[in-house]
């Protein structure tokens, strides 16, 4: 990411005031996207599917756990992807590399939810395919994992750390920000920086 960091200030990714809108988002916008899909998923696999509360927490915690790991793969391996083609540095830099550029634009610390919505269908499916009927226990956690990653994530850049025991969480992002883009990968969690090594001491 060769550029000089903007603290102020906000990126035009498109000519068209239409598209430009698409790029943005609000937590009341994401909270009004999801929450509604996550609250009828767990009512259904209590009245529709009739889960025990120890079968439908089983799923619902791994996926929340397995949202962690996920989040992991793709900060570090789709949004930092590297590539000498012009054309998929250009998609690098809009869906990730601006974020980069202007960390505290607030319009853009969330996935836009059409973008979201898009990609939150194609996994449910896929968890569908993989987990049966379970996908529906399953989903609802993962869909949480995200929400209390993205709220985290805008925190993050909104405000200070409310509460002294989140204080690592805003340090190692300001790190990976301004500093170390190749470790702290992690938002939510610093698990998987530790179990891949992408977690370090290193002093601010």
């Amino acid at each position: 990411m060769n550029f000089e960091i903007k603290n102020k200030g906000q990126k035009t990714l498109f000519r068209s005031p239409f598209l430009e809108k698409f790029t943005k988002s609000t937590p009341e916008l994401i909270a009004l996207a999801y929450v509604p899909v996550l609250i009828a998923m767990i009512v259904y696999c209590f009245t529709g599917m009739e889960f025990s509360l120890l079968h439908f927490a089983g799923y619902f915690f791994s996926g929340l756990f397995f949202w962690t790991f996920f989040e992991y793969l793709m900060h570090r391996y789709i949004f930092h992807f590297v590539s000498e083609n012009p054309r998929m540095q250009k998609l690098q830099y809009t869906i990730h590399g601006v974020h980069h550029e202007y960390p505290r634009d607030k319009d853009r610390l969330l996935m836009p939810p059409v973008a979201g919505i898009i990609i939150a269908t194609l996994l449910f499916f896929l968890f569908k395919i993989l987990l049966n009927d379970n996908a529906f226990a399953f989903f609802p956690g993962f869909l949480l994992g995200y929400l209390l990653y993205g709220m985290m994530h805008y925190a993050i850049h909104a405000m200070k750390p409310p509460f002294q025991f989140l204080k690592p969480h805003w340090r190692n992002h300001s790190l990976h920000h301004y500093k170390h883009p190749n470790l702290f990968f992690g938002v939510s969690s610093p698990l998987w920086d530790y179990v891949f090594g992408t977690y370090s001491k290193i002093k601010e």
